[in-house]
Order: C-alpha cells, then sequence, then structure tokens
C-alpha cells in the first residue's frame, strides 16, 4: 500500500458496505436513511460516542426548513417523528434599522398564504431533528452505525474506497461520502481545496422564552454589525442567531446571562415582551467556504464539507439536504441503470446538479450579508426603497416565497412531493 493518505490498495476485496459516511451529525444520517430506502447498504463513522449524540438537553439551536426539506424528511420517513415538535412558519418580515432604535419604515412581508402549498416551511430543533434521525437509522438494518471512532486515512481502489479508524479498524465502501464539516477532513484527505473568506463576524446563538405569542412569524433584522434572525419555536420561545463584529461578539459572549439579556435586548426589541434565556448560548464564527470539488475519486462532499454560507437565509441546513436528495437520485438511477455507482460519469452528475446552485447561494448571501451589514446612509436609503419596491409587486414578492420554501429550482424528487 503507498502513503495511507492518498495512496490505492492494490488487493482487491468486497467492501463492507455500498457507501461509507464520514459524519453523524444531521446530513450523514439523514443521506444513509435516504439511500437505505433505495435498498443500498450504509456505514456511517462519527467521532462522537452514541450517548452524547442521543443527548436530549434543549441547547437552543433550531433550522428553519423549507417545505423542500420537510418533503425530504417525510420521504425517509422522519417527519412524522419530527412534526409534532415543530413550528409552521407563516410569515417572514425583513426589516433594517439600528439596534435600540426600532425598524426603518419599510419592510419585506411574506405570507404563506400567497402559495399553495402551505406553511412555507417549518423551524425544528437540533434535539428533535438529531433524535428522530439517530432512532431511524437504529432501525434500519441496511445502516451500521460505528461511533467513538475517527476516520485518519483513506485510500481507493479499482473498485472500492476505504478508510482506516483510531481504532486501527478498516472500513470499504464502493463510495465515501464526506458528510463532515466545513473542516473535512475526507476533502483534505482526498487534496480537495477550498476558497473563501473571513466575514470578520461571528454567529451567536441561542433560544429565549418571551412573554407575547410569536404567531408563527419569522423576523430577519438588519443591522450596521451584522443580521439578528428570530425564529419562533413551538410554545412562546424563538431561536435567536445574532450576527455581530468578532470581537463585540466574543465580549458579549463572555457576559453573564443578565448581562447577556441586557445586550441583546435593544436590538431585539420588546414586540414580544420580556425574554429570558432559554437554554446554552452558543458562538460560531462566520465564512464563506466553497470546497473546489465536490466529488473525487469514488468519493463526493455533502452539506458543509461541499459549502459553507452566511447564516443570513437560514438555508445552510437546507443546502445540505438538497445535496441529500440530489446525491441520492443520482446514486439510485445509476444502480437501476447498471452502473457502477462510483464511476466518474455517475458522480459528475451529482456535482454538475449542485455546484451551480450552491454557488448561486453563496453568492446572494455573501451580497446580502455586504449590503446591509454597514451603516452607509446612501446604501441604507436605497435597500429601503428596493425592500419597499419588492413588498408592492406581488409576482415577486411570491417568488420569493416560492424560493424561501424550497420550491423552486430542478429538485430532486423527494423534494417535490
Amino acid at each position: 500500500m503507498d502513503n495511507p493518505g492518498t495512496g490505492r490498495i492494490l488487493r482487491p476485496m468486497a467492501p463492507d458496505s455500498d457507501i461509507l459516511i464520514v459524519g453523524g451529525g444531521l446530513n450523514g444520517p439523514a443521506l444513509a436513511l435516504a439511500l437505505a430506502r433505495a435498498g443500498m447498504t450504509v456505514t456511517v463513522i462519527d467521532t462522537l460516542p452514541a450517548a452524547t449524540r442521543e443527548l436530549p438537553d434543549f441547547d437552543g439551536r433550531g433550522y428553519a426548513l423549507a417545505l423542500g426539506s420537510t418533503r425530504l424528511l417525510d420521504h425517509i420517513g422522519i417527519w412524522d417523528r419530527v412534526a409534532p415538535n415543530s413550528q409552521p412558519m407563516l410569515e417572514i418580515k425583513v426589516t433594517d434599522g439600528r439596534a435600540g432604535e426600532g425598524p426603518a419604515p419599510w419592510m419585506l412581508h411574506f405570507d404563506h398564504a400567497e402559495i399553495e402549498e402551505g406553511p412555507m416551511g417549518h423551524l425544528v430543533e437540533d434535539r428533535h431533528l438529531r433524535l428522530a434521525l439517530l432512532e431511524a437509522m437504529e432501525g434500519e438494518p441496511r445502516i451500521t452505525q460505528i461511533d467513538a471512532d475517527t476516520v485518519v486515512a483513506q485510500q481507493t481502489a479499482p473498485d472500492q474506497a476505504a478508510v482506516t479508524l483510531t481504532s486501527g479498524r478498516t472500513v470499504t465502501g464502493r463510495v465515501l461520502v464526506g458528510c463532515d464539516g466545513r473542516a473535512s477532513g475526507t476533502a483534505r484527505r482526498a487534496g480537495i481545496r477550498r476558497t473563501g473568506w473571513d466575514y470578520g463576524q461571528t454567529a451567536i446563538v441561542c433560544a429565549v422564552a418571551h412573554d407575547k405569542p410569536h404567531g408563527g412569524i419569522a423576523h430577519q433584522f438588519f443591522m450596521p454589525n451584522g443580521p439578528l434572525a428570530i425564529l419562533p419555536l413551538p410554545g412562546n420561545r424563538a431561536s435567536v442567531v445574532w450576527s455581530e463584529e468578532t470581537a463585540r461578539a466574543e465580549r458579549i459572549m463572555a457576559l453573564e446571562a443578565e448581562g447577556f439579556l441586557g445586550a441583546l435586548r435593544p436590538a431585539f426589541g420588546s414586540f414580544l415582551g420580556e425574554i429570558a434565556l432559554a437554554g446554552k448560548r452558543f458562538s460560531y464564527p462566520l465564512r464563506l467556504t466553497l470546497a473546489n470539488a465536490f466529488v473525487g475519486d469514488r468519493l463526493a462532499l455533502v452539506g458543509d464539507a461541499a459549502h459553507g454560507v452566511h447564516p443570513i437565509a437560514g438555508q445552510g441546513l437546507n443546502a445540505g439536504l438538497r445535496d441529500i436528495a440530489a446525491l441520492a437520485e443520482v446514486l439510485t438511477d445509476a444502480r437501476a441503470r447498471g452502473e457502477d455507482i462510483a464511476s466518474p460519469q455517475v458522480l459528475a452528475r451529482y456535482q454538475q446538479w449542485r455546484r451551480f446552485d450552491t454557488a448561486t447561494l453563496a453568492l446572494a448571501t455573501d451580497t446580502f450579508n455586504r449590503l446591509f451589514s454597514n451603516d452607509n446612509s446612501l446604501l441604507r436609503g436605497v435597500r429601503d426603497i428596493g425592500m419597499g419596491a419588492v413588498n408592492a409587486i406581488p409576482g415577486l414578492r411570491r417568488g420569493i416565497i416560492r424560493e424561501a420554501a424550497g420550491l423552486t429550482g430542478d429538485l430532486p424528487r423527494s423534494m417535490r412531493g
């Protein structure tokens, strides 16, 4: 065998599974279930122990799942487990302004009643989505889980891919899929470089309880230092994604609970009454990062391993779920035609399908962040007038609602409903 990071296995062996997935967060299990549903065998490898991944603690993180994403979750058999703990997203209000001064008079208002399909999406807490995925995997005989072990090397051969774990174990499959995040070791070991830049911003994520009902309305408030998203959760609770300049975000995160709330309240406002923390606080440095290739030799990248965008539109997980639906469809159709699912021609179909869409998303979120995360009076006037104009054109507004609901573009079958 050559160098363990890049070499090739010379001795042919029957693979352990059709698909090896590195990463057991959200994307990895969702992909495993989609592929198992199509009759493929899958091995999922994660560095965390199973007991840690199954902890039911509420930690404040929530996801705005577009309607297309909930259709995929229904397709893989977990939406019924998640739906009772979800909050329908009925409206989105987008405003511009400064903390403590209230929003500018112009705003964007999107109402789910303007489309026929129902709510634009649902808000789901990480704990419910994660547990539903893990429970579904445990009940699927085609899925093998390896926990508390880390991939340290990967190799390819003409008929399989293999990974070596810290335990010394070697696991093989026909295709290796990296679902291991923005610092993807799978991509790095395959020699896939990344393009991107730092925003100088950090996202503070938490949940709050509030006095008044939210009405299923999601709010996006653009401020000079970065946007604040207030996403409705079941009950009188909301998930907060607050983007701030990194130095200030670090100071805010260092505050005790009451000091933290004191910093948050001017931006959050009083429209939901008094607020209190409901769970832990997290912070994430914000970067744009795109893998220069989504595929390699018997390899594909999914989710943050392929692309990481600004959370300004809450599309990170939705983009990853589109990757999953597209890759599962490409591999399933290739297998039905008798093709080698790991051939360069097959994997290229996945890359061609998803690369342009994710590049467009990255450009859009980057542009919006640069346009709104400043206090330039000229730009402020232009963007406020622009929001007012968009809000006054029903056809354009409806198109944006359908885009937010994940109903536009070349959708995989599992996301069409």
